[in-house]
């Protein structure tokens, strides 16, 4: 017998007839027999109803193992049921002589009709950029180029940049003991600093404490007061490259500055194109999500939120952050994630349903690509590089985003877009 208890959740009475449970239990019996060793029997000898008295708990476990799996997994494939985990087994009756009976609740694919997805109307208006934005970029590149003569020295002023040695007296585990760039007075510059050094010559020896606020980039030192040495070695004057043919041939295959300016333009373009187009994808997500309202397996929801905190705590760790000193209350976890999970569950089977529909897939030169750039990111041989994602799942992974990707932007491009 078969039930639906509730949406994606499936139930089935399962039995086994006794002659297999019979064979099951003979074929345990015997592997037992032969394996155990029992006083004044050679090994394989003992009679069999000193076996079966002995390791009566053995055999019935055993032949539990045997038999379970496969008769559910049987019966799932005669109904041919899509099963999302593990099942939960239940009312199991094995008694001598009887089938063996038990319950099997258990997760199933979801299967839902897709909603219209072709020409869904979102908001979306080619980005625009302005001759102030380009020459913002070109500045901050004068900047990238700057250079740092050493000046004679005199008493440090406000706007000098000055290589100083830090020494940490106090107020640190982890001491600090190097050279720094500091321009004094600057936005970034802890406002310490800059009063210890102006005024101060080269070598001059100063003491200086810091109390840095409790968002602090660097972990080890926010929210601590810490006591610096700080020592000014050489004032320095800042020297900007001129904005001119020539500064723009050093930076690579330009001819000139109004090439330079062009290719900026169309870089700044193309930056800004990316996002507003992932804005426009986010939003035609939502919507698709919005308008195809079907049941998902818990099991896929928990997974999902598995995999949002695993990238939450990985995040932080490239932060500076040590995610094993997390404690995670899972269940708080569970309640705050939960939505965004569901959300994203839901939109990946879209997806993959729509991706399946428009026979949209990853070719093997996509793929490829990948690899090779993933090789060069890591700094490996490409078949090194191919085996490794290749045992890792990591090639069906690429496979999966890159479909995902060219499914977003199948929906984008066929879009009514709105200004």
């Amino acid at each position: 017998m078969s039930t639906a208890t509730a949406d994606c959740k499936r139930s089935l009475e399962i039995e086994i007839p006794v002659d297999q449970v019979e064979r099951a239990r003979e074929k345990v019996t015997n592997s037992i027999k032969a394996r155990v060793r029992l006083p004044g029997f050679r090994p394989g000898k003992a009679p069999l109803s000193m076996i079966q008295s002995r390791f009566e708990g053995e055999i019935r476990s055993e032949v539990l193992d045997l038999l379970l799996p496969e008769a559910f997994r049987e019966r799932i494939q005669k109904d041919e049921l899509k099963v999302v985990g593990q099942p939960n087994i239940s009312d199991l009756h094995f008694e001598a002589g009887q089938p063996i009976r038990f319950k099997a609740e258990f997760e199933v694919a979801p299967e839902f009709e897709l909603g219209e997805y072709r020409g869904l109307p979102v908001k979306y208006e080619e980005p625009t950029v302005t001759d102030e934005e380009v020459e913002k970029r070109l500045e901050a590149m004068r900047e990238s180029k700057a250079e740092y003569p050493n000046i004679d020295p005199r008493p440090i002023e406000n706007g000098d940049y000055v290589l100083v040695h830090l020494k940490t007296l106090s107020g640190v585990a982890e001491p600090i003991d190097q050279d720094a760039q500091i321009q004094v007075g600057a936005a970034d510059t802890m406002p310490g600093f800059t009063e210890a050094l102006v005024g101060a010559s080269p070598e001059d020896v100063k003491e200086v404490e810091i109390t840095y606020p409790e968002d602090y980039a660097q972990e080890k030192l926010a929210g601590r007061a810490v006591r610096f040495e700080i020592t000014p070695k050489v004032i320095r004057s800042k020297e900007l490259p001129a904005l001119d043919d020539e500064f723009a041939r050093d930076l690579g295959d330009y001819q000139n500055l109004d090439e330079l300016r062009d290719a900026v333009r169309k870089s700044i373009f193309h930056e800004k194109q990316f996002v507003a187009q992932q804005e426009a994808k986010e939003a035609l997500i939502d919507r698709l999500v919005e308008s195809n309202d079907f049941a998902i397996p818990e099991a896929y929801v928990d997974r999902q939120i598995e995999n949002q905190v695993r990238m939450q705590l990985r995040n932080l760790a490239g932060e500076g952050f040590d995610a094993s000193k997390i404690k995670l209350d899972w269940q708080k976890v569970k309640e705050n994630q939960r939505d965004k999970a569901v959300r994203n569950v839901r939109a990946s089977l879209l997806l993959e349903k729509i991706a399946e529909r428009e026979a949209i897939a990853a070719t093997r030169d996509e793929v490829d690509r990948e690899v090779q750039r993933t090789a060069r990111q890591e700094r490996e041989a490409v078949a090194v590089t191919r085996a490794r994602l290749e045992k890792e799942g990591g090639l069906a992974r690429i496979a999966g985003h890159i479909q995902t990707e060219k499914t977003l932007q199948f929906l984008f491009d066929q879009a009514q877009k709105q200004a």
